[in-house]
C-alpha cells in the first residue's frame, strides 16, 4: 500500500483530544509514533481526567503518565517530541495538516458525521465511528460502537450508525449519561471521582437542577462555566462504583486504537 517507513520516522495528526482520541495517541505514542492533536479552542470532553484536550485549558494535561502540552503554532511540534510529551494545538480547521504534511490524519472528533475530512487530506486517512464509508472519506474507519465489533479496521464501507443510546454497563445505559436539560451555562456541584446515589443534586444549566438517576461515581463531567446546549452529554456516572476507573483509558478507547494501529501498520508495514 504506503512506502516502507520507520515507525519513529511516520507523523500522525488526530484530529480531536477527547478520552476515545486520547487513548488512541496514548497506544500510538507508546509504539513510537510521532502523534500531535489538533482541537477547537473549547474542548468539551466528559472524561476529562483521562483526555489530552484539557491541555487547551491547563497547558498541559498528563494521561496515564504521558503528557500533552499546548503549542501555539504548528512548527512547535518538534521541540515538544524532543521532550517525550504530546503537542497539542488549537486549530479547529487542521491548517496544521497542510503545512506539516503528515503521513497519517485521523478523524477522532466523533461527530457522528463527517464535518470536513476527506481521503485527500493526507496518504492515509483513518476515521472513527459513523459518518464516514470506506475508500470514499477516509481509507479505513474503525467502528467505536461497543459489542462485537468494537475496535474492527473497515476496509470498506461505513462503521455502525450512531444509535443515540449509550452502551451498556451493569444492564444500564441511558441512565448513566447526564445530559443538559436547557440551554445555558453549568454549573458543577461534585467532581470526577465524587459518589453520587440517585436523586443527588450534581449540577445546574442556569437554574435548572441535574440530577443523578443511578447511584454509582462520577466518571466523567465537563468543566464548569462552559455553555451547553440541550442534550448535550456533560456527565457520566459508573455504577460499578471504581475510582481508579476515573483516571485511566477505558477498554473502549483501547480497542479503538488498535484498529488504528492495525491500520497505519497495514499501510505502511511490510
Amino acid at each position: 500500500m504506503g512506502k516502507q517507513l520507520k515507525l519513529s520516522k511516520i507523523m500522525v495528526c488526530i484530529k480531536g483530544g477527547g478520552d476515545i482520541a486520547s487513548g488512541v495517541v496514548w497506544r500510538l505514542h507508546q509504539c513510537g509514533f510521532r502523534v500531535f492533536i489538533t482541537e477547537i479552542d473549547q474542548p468539551m470532553a466528559v472524561r476529562r481526567n483521562v483526555a489530552f484536550c484539557e491541555a487547551v485549558y491547563d497547558g498541559n494535561a498528563v494521561v496515564e503518565g504521558i503528557e500533552a502540552s499546548r503549542i501555539s503554532r504548528a512548527d512547535d511540534v518538534d521541540k515538544i517530541w524532543e521532550q517525550g510529551k504530546i503537542p497539542v494545538l488549537v486549530d479547529h480547521d487542521c491548517e496544521a495538516g497542510s503545512i506539516l504534511k503528515p503521513d497519517v490524519i485521523i478523524d477522532a472528533i466523533l461527530a457522528k458525521k463527517n464535518i470536513g475530512t476527506t481521503i485527500n487530506d493526507a496518504p492515509l486517512v483513518i476515521a472513527l465511528g459513523p459518518g464516514f464509508k470506506a475508500g470514499d472519506d477516509a481509507h479505513f474507519v474503525v467502528e467505536t460502537n461497543r459489542g462485537h465489533n468494537l475496535g474492527h479496521l473497515l476496509l470498506n464501507g461505513s462503521a455502525e450508525p450512531n444509535t443515540g443510546i449509550p452502551g451498556s454497563v451493569r444492564g444500564i445505559t441511558s441512565e448513566r449519561v447526564l445530559r443538559a436539560p436547557a440551554d445555558g451555562r453549568w454549573k458543577s456541584l461534585m467532581d470526577i471521582g465524587d459518589m453520587v446515589i440517585k436523586g443527588d443534586l450534581v449540577g445546574s444549566v442556569t437554574e435548572t437542577p441535574v440530577k443523578a438517576q443511578i447511584g454509582g461515581i462520577l466518571r466523567g463531567i465537563i468543566r464548569p462555566g462552559i455553555n451547553v446546549k440541550t442534550g448535550l452529554k456533560i456527565g457520566d456516572i459508573d455504577p460499578r462504583g471504581r475510582k481508579d476507573y476515573c483516571n485511566t483509558i477505558s477498554e473502549k478507547a483501547l480497542a479503538v486504537g488498535g484498529g488504528v494501529l492495525e491500520g497505519i501498520l497495514r499501510f505502511y508495514g511490510n
